[in-house]
């Protein structure tokens, strides 16, 4: 791609060198359920290591809202990470201040250091320019390879790219290369798919593809969100009152287009949001108002499976879902669909 700068245009020997990477991975009673995104992160930090830089790594964990929540801690990932890349890492009990300062100090060449959950800070979410360039101070360059996190305006994505020479890791340029393939000169016609909780954040995303698609799949909360801004009762089901406009927009922008916006028309529904959780399945007209919707129907996975063939963005399904019956058995693999325990959504 044009004006990316990657990994082969840096001088790293006897750099530090921050990697923004997103480790948010499933974990349960304390240990990893599933390393697909750690195995997919670790050859920037392996290629780094290599090439004699010292490895600082920044990664976000679940949602403990600017407070230390210890079991989000991501004191539990050093050993997958570890294994992953193939050298011990380090551990920081933060991720700013004396503690990340002088764990960076003692790093030396081809080392490696995680640091603790950037989400511990308040100013992470706020994109607090105190907090960016506390982080700053810990590199001298900058790679961002968290491609699932990109699109969130934070002080360790965001706010620090800002401040140091930057790059983006050997993951991010895969997911960037794809995506160009996908929608700069692709091969049509093009469905996308996009899922993940909010609308919000993604508004800009959706606006650019409705233009570039002939078929554009909604999934995940952020489905519901599109139902409730047609009039659909969807019980106690995740979604953003706030942006019922901007679901109408994107839909009403869909249609100028020419591009097909598809929806749940069936859901799977249940009382409580956990693993195992009793559930049914039935039409979006049918959710009752103490049910939640956590994956969509089988009706809707054949509508969507005709015109497959997309680019991937956030999640769709929720728990229960990957035991689904529903669900076609090529996409009930680990790490396509993550089921939310601890971690595993951005």
């Amino acid at each position: 791609m044009k004006n990316l700068r990657t990994l082969d245009d840096l001088q790293v020997k006897g750099k530090r060198v921050l990697v923004r990477a997103d480790l948010n991975v499933p974990v349960a009673d304390g240990k990893v359920t599933d390393t697909t995104r750690i195995t997919r992160q670790a050859p920037t930090i392996r290629e780094l290591a290599e090439k004699g830089a010292k490895v600082i790594v920044l990664s976000h964990f679940d949602r403990p809202k600017g407070a230390v929540v210890p079991s989000m801690s991501l004191r539990p990932l050093v050993q997958p990470l570890s294994d992953a890349v193939g050298r011990k890492v380090a551990f920081a009990e933060d991720c700013i201040g004396p503690v990340a300062e002088a764990a960076v100090a003692a790093l030396k060449e081809g080392e490696v250091l995680l640091l603790e959950n950037t989400r511990f800070h308040k100013g992470e979410e706020d994109n607090d320019p105190v907090m960016a360039k506390q982080l700053a101070a810990l590199g001298d360059i900058f790679v961002n390879d968290a491609f699932s996190a990109a699109h969130r305006a934070h002080a360790s994505t965001e706010g620090v790219a800002r401040l140091l020479p930057n790059a983006a890791g050997r993951s991010m340029q895969a997911e960037l290369t794809h995506l160009e393939k996908a929608l700069g000169n692709p091969e049509r016609p093009v469905l996308a798919v996009v899922g993940g909780a909010k609308v919000s954040t993604k508004i800009a995303l959706l606006e650019n593809l409705v233009q570039r698609v002939e078929t554009l799949v909604i999934g995940g909360a952020m489905a519901n969100t599109f139902l409730a801004a047609q009039g659909v009762k969807i019980g106690k089901s995740l979604y953003e009152p706030d942006h019922l406009d901007t679901a109408r927009k994107v839909t009403h922008m869909a249609a100028e287009s020419g591009a097909a916006l598809l929806l749940p028309t069936d859901v799977v529904v249940a009382k409580d949001f956990k693993a195992g959780a009793a559930h049914r399945t039935v039409p979006i007209a049918q959710i009752g108002d103490d049910e939640m919707v956590l994956d969509v129907g089988p009706d809707s996975i054949k509508a969507f499976e005709t015109r497959l063939a997309a680019p991937w963005y956030g999640t769709a399904p929720s728990a229960p879902s990957r035991s689904s019956p529903s669900m076609p058995e090529r996409w009930r693999r680990p790490g396509r669909w993550p089921v939310r325990q601890k971690g595993g959504s951005c």
